[in-house]
C-alpha cells in the first residue's frame, strides 16, 4: 500500500462499508510510515481492488481486544510493536465487483506469510457480521454465529474467515458502534501459526516447501457448443481452488473435444480448424487462473501460428501471465494424420511455487529433456498426454517415472479416458493420471503419490516437497543427479550456447 493509493482506498471503502466512516488521510499516512509490509493490497490492470491493514502486537489477555479504537489505536497503529508475537488486522477489503474471485483468501494467505516471515505465534482479528442485521429480531448475535459456524447461515465475513482456517474465541459487543449491519458486534477470532518457534526453544520442525498439485482425468464426450465445454472445465478448476492446488494439470489434446461440434473434416483440416478456438480457449482459462487462485497447465490444443500446425501446452499463471511450451517430438501418427511440427525450444518457467517444465506426451520419452529441465532448476515436470491404448499410457507412464529417479525431480501425468465417436485418430483414449516421486524412503511408497483409477473421470491431488527434493539431493539412499559423470557426458542445449 502506498498513500497515494488513498482515493482509491475511500472508494472501496464506500462500497463495502456504507454506514462506516472511511479512513482519513493522516490514518493511511501513518499506518504506511509505521508498518509499510503490513498494509497490502491487490491491484488488477492498475486498478487498486482489494486491501488489508494490520499490525503486530504483544499478546496480552488483559488487552481490551473488544475496544477496536484501543487495540489499532482509532487507525493509526502508533501502538505497533516490530518485535510483537501477534498480529492483529484492522480491515480487509474487496471491491464489490471483483468478489468471487478469491482476493479475500489471498490477502489472508499474505498475512499468514507475514506471521511466519516474523515468526509470530498468532493472528487476531476482529470481524464483522454484516449479515446479523437481518437476523437481529429473530436471534441473538451469539445464536447468529453458531448457525453461520455450522452452515445453516451464511454470512458474507464470518464464512470466509473460517473457511481461511480461524477459530471463534468470543463474540464482542460495541466494537464498532458505527457498524449497523453487524449492529455493532464483532467476533474474536484467531488462527495460530503452526510454525512459530519461541525465542528459547529450539526449532525441531523441519523446513518445508509444499506445493499442492491437481491432475484432471478428463473424460471425452461429445457435447453441443463451446458454453458446455466451458462449464466442464470451469467445474474442475472450481474444484482445485476449493482444495487450493497450486497447480491444475488437464491431459493432451482434451480440446479435440471441440469437434464433435464441427462438421466431419479431413484431420489435417479438422485440426487447423480447431486452431481458431485458440483465442476463446486462452481468454477462458486465463480468466479461471486469475479467478480460482490456480496454476493451470491447460494440456494441449493445436495452433496455427505463420501457417504451421503446433502442439502447444499454455501455462497459465494466477497472476494473470501466460507461458507456452511447444510439443518437441511428434509421433509418426500425429505427423501423418494431422500434419503437426515440432516446436522451436524448451523452456522452464518461473511460478509462484518455484520452477517448472512441460513435457507434453512423447516428449517424455526423451531423457535429454528431463536433463535440461533439472540443468535449469525445474522441480516439477508436468506432462499432459493423451493416449488410445494401455500400451502407449505405459510407455509415457514408465518414462515418466523415470524422470523422476534420473532427475531427483515430481512428475505430473494427466491423460484422457471416454471416447468421441467418429472423430478420426480422436475417437478412443486410455488414462491412468498420477503425480510420480523420486524412489526413497523419504518419498511415497512405490514412488507414486497418488494416482487415479484407469478410465474413471475425476481429479487426483497430491502434496508435494520441494524442500524434500533438495535434501534429497544432497543425502538421498542414491543420488542420481550429483553423481552424475560430467566429466564423460553431458546434455547441452544448442540453444542455450
Amino acid at each position: 500500500m502506498r498513500v497515494d493509493d488513498y482515493d482509491s482506498l475511500v472508494a472501496i471503502q464506500r462500497k463495502c462499508f456504507k454506514s462506516m466512516e472511511p479512513w482519513g488521510r493522516d490514518q493511511i499516512e501513518s499506518q504506511c510510515r509505521r508498518f509499510p509490509e503490513g498494509q497490502i493490497v491487490i491491484e488488477c490492470d492498475g486498478r487498486l481492488v482489494a486491501s488489508s491493514s494490520s499490525l503486530m502486537l504483544d499478546f496480552d489477555d488483559n488487552l481490551e481486544w473488544h475496544d477496536w479504537k484501543k487495540t489499532a489505536d482509532s487507525g493509526y497503529i502508533r501502538n505497533h510493536r516490530p518485535n510483537g508475537d501477534t498480529l492483529y488486522g484492522i480491515e480487509i477489503m474487496v471491491d464489490p465487483e471483483f468478489r468471487g474471485m478469491r482476493l479475500s483468501r489471498r490477502l489472508y494467505d499474505a498475512r499468514k506469510d507475514l506471521c511466519r516471515r516474523h515468526n509470530l505465534e498468532r493472528m487476531i482479528i476482529g470481524g464483522r457480521i454484516p449479515g446479523y442485521h437481518k437476523y437481529a429480531a429473530q436471534m441473538k448475535a451469539s445464536d447468529y454465529v453458531d448457525r453461520v459456524i455450522n452452515k445453516s447461515i451464511f454470512d458474507p465475513v464470518l464464512t470466509a474467515q473460517i473457511a481461511n482456517g480461524f477459530s471463534l474465541q468470543g463474540l464482542l459487543s460495541n466494537y464498532l458502534p458505527s457498524d449497523t449491519e453487524s449492529c455493532g458486534y464483532a467476533t474474536f477470532l484467531e488462527w495460530r501459526n503452526l510454525d512459530y518457534t519461541p525465542a528459547n526453544r529450539r526449532r525441531h520442525r523441519r523446513t518445508i516447501r509444499p506445493v499442492r498439485i491437481g491432475a484432471v482425468q478428463y473424460q471425452m464426450r461429445s457435447i453441443d457448443d463451446f458454453e458446455e465445454f466451458a462449464r466442464q472445465i470451469t467445474y474442475f478448476v472450481d474444484v482445485a481452488g476449493d482444495y487450493k492446488c497450486d497447480f491444475l494439470l488437464f491431459p493432451e489434446l482434451f480440446s479435440t473435444q471441440l469437434l464433435s461440434i464441427m462438421p466431419a473434416l479431413r484431420p489435417g483440416e479438422a485440426a487447423r480448424k480447431l486452431s481458431e478456438y485458440t483465442p476463446r480457449l486462452l481468454e477462458l482459462f486465463a480468466e479461471l487462473a486469475v479467478r480460482f487462485d490456480t496454476n493451470i497447465v491447460a494440456g494441449s490444443h493445436f495452433t496455427v501460428e505463420e501457417e504451421r500446425l503446433y502442439n502447444v501446452a499454455f501455462l497459465f499463471h494466477r497472476d494473470g501471465r501466460i507461458d507456452k511450451q511447444y510439443k518437441l517430438h511428434i509421433t509418426p501418427s500425429e505427423r501423418r494424420w494431422w500434419g503437426v511440427e515440432g516446436g522451436p525450444s524448451m523452456e522452464v518457467f518461473d511460478t509462484d511455487c518455484g520452477r517448472v517444465a512441460i513435457q507434453i506426451c512423447y516428449d517424455c520419452e526423451f531423457p535429454e529433456l528431463g536433463r535440461l529441465a533439472a540443468q535449469q532448476g525445474a522441480d516439477i515436470i508436468f506432462v499432459p498426454y493423451n493416449t488410445d491404448t494401455r500400451g502407449g499410457y505405459l510407455r509415457v507412464r514408465t518414462c515418466a517415472a523415470a524422470r523422476c529417479v534420473e532427475n531427483d525431480v515430481y512428475v505430473a501425468i494427466a491423460g484422457c479416458t471416454g471416447n468421441l465417436p467418429f472423430v478420426e485418430n480422436a475417437d478412443i483414449h486410455y488414462a491412468q493420471s498420477a503425480i510420480l516421486t523420486p524412489c526413497d524412503v523419504t518419498f511415497a511408497r512405490d514412488g507414486i503419490g497418488a494416482q487415479a483409477n484407469a478410465n474413471v473421470e475425476t481429479v487426483i491431488i497430491h502434496d508435494v516437497d520441494l524442500e524434500l527434493l533438495r535434501r534429497h539431493r544432497e543425502r538421498g539412499s542414491v543420488t542420481n543427479w550429483k553423481d552424475r559423470r560430467t566429466d564423460l557426458y553431458d546434455v547441452t542445449s544448442l540453444r542455450q550456447e
